[in-house]
């Protein structure tokens, strides 16, 4: 069994993309998505069979936004209106987790181990789990990419695997 790869940035834009029906414009980013990003993140935890975390998948809240309205066709200015201080907007949250859901099939390759998606976290609702901040802030294989949702606007994502 081999180790679970980083997703390639088409990857990425094309599963995005797909998903909400938009074009979406992914670069590397020159920063990070941590626990410390304003005005906050939600944090999808990937498990193998074994219930091993083996990857973390971390949107600023503006991604969270523009990608749980572009899914649910809710318009811009409402979705991102959302975005503050505090927890995500509930239905906003319940999207983009299902966008962080579908996210795992960037992972299962191969013969590299099957992840799915066993939880997540959003920092406005409390601190992150000790655990998955310190895993955030690391600095093992990772992807920091820029995502542009056409028509809603542009955010962090964070790849970070163990």
């Amino acid at each position: 069994m081999s180790a679970t790869p980083l997703p390639a940035l088409m990857e990425v834009r094309d599963l995005l993309a797909m998903l909400v029906g938009r074009d979406c414009e992914v670069s590397l980013a020159d920063e990070s998505v941590t626990p410390a990003t304003e005005p906050g993140v939600v944090v999808g935890v990937y498990v193998t069979e074994f219930l091993r975390g083996e990857a973390l998948v971390a949107l600023d809240t503006v991604l969270a936004a523009c990608l749980g309205g572009a899914i649910a066709l809710i318009p811009a200015p409402t979705a991102l209106a959302s975005v503050g201080p505090g927890p995500l907007d509930e239905t906003l949250l319940e999207n983009a987790s299902e966008v962080l859901n579908v996210t795992a099939s960037l992972f299962n390759v191969g013969d590299a181990p099957h992840l799915r998606l066993e939880s997540i976290h959003d920092s406005g609702s409390g601190p992150l789990p000790a655990d998955i901040a310190t895993w955030l802030r690391s600095y093992g294989p990772r992807l920091d990419v820029a995502v542009d949702v056409h028509g809603y606007g542009r955010g962090l994502l964070s790849v970070v695997l163990r």
